[in-house]
């Protein structure tokens, strides 16, 4: 362990012993002779040869030649130290080179380098994650480690497949935008109406004309933490709102909402791109400043505006608890989750490739 550990030291040294060996010369053919017996010793250690027991010697009677002399009873202590210290190194070294590749995998096929934690990871896309369990004791640190590794080997075959929007379930989702022919290439858009990430993606979707070119869905998918609550306030109550007035359909009194195509798209529209009288965007009213029934009146005080009557009012509101829209922010969570493996949003597919993070315009 003592010639591996030196070997890995001496490879962080590179850098700067290549620096001072431009004034020192000396210094460097010594580091380099040492380093080349380090590198043989490695060798020896990967193909099951015996490593040379003379280096191991050099480097322990390199520390301790003065120890011996001052204090000769020291030496043992010390040099059991040495061997401690270099099983810590190598295990060290090892563990951060797995972690690594393991970061690196995740951010291949997951997104991110953190399947946890996924907003934590600086170089990935920005998203609003989905959140995984925290361990709370060594054995579940490990357990979640390896089921981090079932996670990326089970979402590799994605970075291969070619997506169609027409193989999900389309029971769940919100239609965008205008009048396209049959033939217009689909998106699939999963956002959370409290994401800032979402609103910005679709502003930045709404702004470029991608809804006149894709015949889009969006996927309404309020993000739970693992202890069951929600990400953002109101993300459920609102999902449950989008689907009962889809359900329910555009009131009889009006065949148009401020150009939507949907009343889903309408009620999103207003949370990611309208301001209330102190000009505060409503997804952050909603996020910030309202509890459940205050979001609730807010909600079905748009639906009066946009033609509903009271009682078409009071079936929406039945609608929005009922089993069936229950079912529906399941079996979307399912496609989330276990089918696109979706470790943020919003995640979107168009073009037969998934996409995840804000959508940014060509």
């Amino acid at each position: 362990m003592v010639c591996i550990a030196a070997f890995i030291i001496f490879c962080l040294l590179s850098v700067f012993v290549a620096i001072l060996s431009i004034f020192k010369r000396d210094l460097g053919k010594k580091y380099w002779k040492t380093f080349k017996k380090a590198w043989g010793c490695v060798g020896k250690k990967v193909t099951l040869q015996k490593c040379e027991m003379g280096f191991k010697d050099d480097i322990k009677n390199s520390v301790l030649s003065k120890v011996i002399v001052k204090k000769p009873k020291l030496v043992k202590p010390i040099s059991v130290g040495i061997e401690v210290v270099a099983v810590l190194i190598v295990v060290v070294t090892v563990w951060s080179l797995v972690t690594a590749v393991k970061s690196g995998l995740a951010l291949w096929t997951l997104g991110t380098c953190d399947v946890v934690h996924p907003s934590a990871c600086i170089i990935g896309a920005e998203v609003c994650s989905i959140d995984g369990d925290e361990p709370k004791n060594v054995v579940e640190y490990v357990g979640r480690w390896f089921e981090d590794w079932g996670e990326i080997f089970l979402a590799v075959p994605d970075k291969f497949r070619s997506w169609e929007v027409s193989e999900f379930d389309l029971s769940g989702v919100v239609a965008v935008g205008t009048n396209l022919p049959s033939d217009a290439p689909g998106a699939f858009d999963i956002m959370d109406p409290g994401c800032i990430v979402c609103l910005q993606s679709y502003r930045n979707q709404l702004n470029s004309g991608f809804f006149d070119k894709y015949s889009t869905v969006l996927v309404p998918y309020p993000i739970q933490n693992p202890d069951g609550s929600y990400k953002f306030a109101n993300s459920d109550l609102i999902v449950r709102y989008i689907f009962a007035a889809d359900m329910k359909g555009v009131p009889e009194s009006t065949t148009e909402v401020e150009g939507q195509t949907s009343m889903g798209q309408a009620i999103f529209g207003e949370i990611f791109t309208e301001f209330n009288e102190d000009h505060i965007i409503y997804q952050t009213v909603f996020n910030d400043y309202l509890n459940r029934d205050e979001a609730r009146e807010l909600l079905e005080k748009w639906l009066a505006k946009w033609g509903y009557s009271e009682d078409e009012i009071v079936k929406i509101r039945e609608i929005a608890e009922s089993d069936a829209v229950t079912d529906k922010i399941a079996k979307n969570k399912d496609i989330v989750e276990n089918n696109i493996h979706a470790k943020g949003i919003p995640t979107m597919i168009y073009d037969n490739k998934k996409h995840t993070g804000r959508y940014e315009a060509e």
